[in-house]
């Protein structure tokens, strides 16, 4: 499966983006897909995964409250949407498609190329 991450850009502190992540390939439906991101100097993180159902999602801490993932399997996309940004939210966002307990160490199989996130304070 190969996926395309987009949706990125510069917003001020307290704005939205919503980030998508579509997939080609017949069996996306049958992947988790995760959400990380990368700030400059920091880890890889996992921020949101959702299951291949749609039935199931995970959060980090920090996004809870914020940040819905979802996905439309019909459209092979999977979707992002932030809510009240915060600058600590900038970083370089990347999707991931696998098993979600692949995602806890970042060893999913498939990546996305990354897409900018900057928020402004």
């Amino acid at each position: 499966v190969q996926l395309q991450a987009s949706g990125g850009g510069l917003v001020q502190a307290g704005g939205s983006l919503r980030l998508s992540c579509a997939a080609s390939g017949r069996t996306f439906s049958s992947y988790d897909i995760g959400w990380f991101r990368q700030a400059p100097g920091k880890e890889r993180e996992l921020v949101a995964f959702i299951r291949w159902s749609g039935g199931s999602t995970y959060y980090v801490d920090s996004v809870k409250g914020r940040f819905t993932i979802s996905r439309d399997n019909a459209k092979n996309t999977v979707y992002l949407q932030m809510n009240s940004l915060k600058p600590e939210d900038t970083a370089v966002y990347y999707c991931a498609a696998g098993r979600y307990y692949s995602f806890y160490s970042s060893t999913a199989g498939y990546w996305g190329q990354g897409t900018q996130v900057t928020v402004s304070s």
